[in-house]
């Protein structure tokens, strides 16, 4: 689908509200975040997170995905020339050093430190441990190519994304935007789209703030189920 209008020039993302530089001395109860590669072995969260999505944007008559079938879809191509997704990541405590996910020859993990004077309390901690007792999957964000005509450029689609909602309004959905677009700049890629339900006023007002374009005259068309088998049989 051609875009209404080339997109704006590129600007620098700014840093999400609270935030301080890798390195930098946390203050208060910090809550260190990281975006990473998903694995196969992320599947089994990565279903859960799908199935919360549902549920908050009220859907979950349309879900149906089983992890066995997430396993065989998600993880067959090389990352960001197809399904790609990044998984959010948080810890009270720094991110070990010697984290297999460092060595990731297709991402270097990037991490932020958000600054909070409470501490979250998380009461699904135990369910969405990762790689340590002191880790937790918080959202993700699931990407791929598409391509723009006017533009002749390729760009990144990004299908999902999500934070739990223990860990929103934290700026951890503008770490997971910023982590696609800087891969869409890394590869010369020409924009990043998605779309929005039109109730969700937050998202939407978030969007526009952090610079990207709503496009009302636009409406999604979809052939799914039945149809798409009819459609798809006719001669």
């Amino acid at each position: 689908m051609a875009a209404a209008a080339p997109p704006p020039a590129p600007t620098p993302t700014p840093t999400p509200p609270n935030t301080v530089p890798a390195g930098s001395t946390p203050i208060g109860h910090p809550l260190f975040s990281r975006v990473r590669l998903a694995t196969p072995s992320d599947v089994p969260h990565i279903h859960k997170l799908i199935h919360q999505m549902a549920v908050f944007e009220r859907l979950t008559h349309l879900f149906s995905a089983t992890e066995s079938a997430l396993s065989a879809n998600l993880f067959s191509d090389p990352p960001f020339r197809s399904f790609t997704i990044f998984i959010l990541e948080v810890s009270p405590k720094p991110f070990p050093e010697n984290s297999p996910h460092n060595a990731n020859p297709n991402y270097t993990p990037v991490v932020h430190i958000i600054n909070s004077d409470l501490p979250v309390e998380d009461p699904e901690r135990e369910i969405f441990k990762s790689e340590d007792e002191n880790i937790a999957v918080a959202g993700f964000v699931l990407f791929f190519p598409n391509f723009s005509s006017f533009l002749a450029k390729p760009g990144f689609y990004i299908e999902d994304i999500f934070v739990r909602e223990c860990y929103r309004r934290k700026g951890l959905g503008k770490i997971l935007l910023s982590a696609v677009a800087k891969q869409a700049v890394k590869m010369d890629y020409g924009r990043v789209e998605w779309v929005v339900l039109d109730w969700n006023t937050n998202a939407i007002q978030f969007y526009e703030e952090m610079g990207a374009q709503i496009l009302p005259e636009w409406r999604i068309c979809r052939l799914t189920g039945d149809a798409l088998q009819v459609y798809g049989n006719t001669n």
